[in-house]
């Protein structure tokens, strides 16, 4: 049930098109400029740490290609590394100090290269990940979803006539990502919002606000019940 709510969509385009949207925007903004110190919506990050976390996370999707995952998170253990946590903030730290341009090349290439490999063993071969062997084309459609989030977190634009599409292959693979999670949220979509069921607590979501539920980025401002949300996030 859950993999056929990923069948319309091809994951590879999508991710390619993320990065696009993002090497668009980052290479927009020149080395000096004051947009890469800007807050971005990804809580204590700036815009530019949000490009040296993309270009850190490369180190993580070229192990999972490689098949050494596990040696991967050894080497990182030894250094004090520990979980993802951990991990995303040690890429962020590392590149503070690097020419922002060396940081966007390094993403440019490196992501380009995952991107290359991922498409080339297609949707139903498997890569080595943390929690074990995994479908590339589901892995490539996590990918997609956090290219998207950090492309909202650093404001990159979204053009009117891809807004749609863009948010129901997000909804989708929202919905995907809680089915496998077996996830305590009942959720049921409708032609136009999403029914969520949560610890007895009931609500009707847009698809927008669904999307922000499940990577956590509806804001401290939004009215809905914690219980639903905690059930809800389960991406970035």
């Amino acid at each position: 049930m859950g993999e056929d709510l990923l069948k319309q969509w091809n994951p590879f385009d999508i991710f390619d098109t993320e990065a696009a949207r993002l090497d668009g925007f980052f290479s927009g903004l020149a080395e000096g400029d004051e947009e890469w110190q800007r807050p971005s919506r990804c809580a204590g990050w700036s815009v530019r740490d949000v490009l040296a976390h993309l270009a850190g996370e490369e180190l993580y999707n070229h192990a999972c290609l490689d098949g050494n995952v596990q040696d991967l998170l050894a080497r990182l253990a030894r250094e004090g590394v520990n979980g993802f946590h951990d991990f995303n903030e040690w890429s962020v730290r590392q590149r503070r100090a690097l020419p922002v341009g060396q940081v966007l090349d390094e993403w440019r290439t490196q992501n380009g290269e995952t991107r290359a490999r991922m498409r080339a063993l297609g949707r139903d071969a498997l890569i080595d990940t943390m929690a074990g062997p995994y479908p590339v084309g589901w892995q490539t459609f996590h990918y997609d979803s956090e290219y998207a989030t950090h492309a909202d977190d650093v404001g990159a634009p979204v053009a009117d006539a891809e807004a749609d599409g863009r948010t129901l292959w997000r909804v989708a693979v929202g919905r995907f990502v809680l089915a496998e999670q077996e996830s305590k949220a009942q959720v049921e979509q409708t032609a136009d919002e999403i029914w969520v069921c949560a610890d007895g607590v009931t609500t009707t979501l847009s698809y927008p606000e669904f999307v922000a539920a499940t990577v956590g980025r509806l804001g401290p401002g939004h009215e809905l019940d914690p219980r639903v949300a905690a059930a809800l996030r389960c991406l970035a």
